[in-house]
């Protein structure tokens, strides 16, 4: 992460910022996208952890609270 200096002249109210280090672009660097190897991702078994109710559950659900 840069470096980040600031100057500040409290008489005049004026601030000075300073970065030392590389500066963003508009542009991004696909220099290391393109380099990138997905072979040696991991494989990995995509879960839902709040699955939606189903039709079926729903139903039951408002035929329980009709009956109370």
């Amino acid at each position: 992460m840069a470096d980040i200096a600031a100057l500040a002249n409290e008489a005049t109210g004026v601030f000075f910022l300073s970065l030392s280090g590389p500066i963003m672009s508009d542009k991004p660097d696909f220099a290391e996208i393109e380099t990138f190897d997905k072979t040696k991702l991991k494989k990995t078994e995509t879960r839902e952890k709040n699955p939606l109710p189903t039709k079926e559950t729903i139903e039951q659900e408002k035929q329980s609270e009709s009956a109370s």
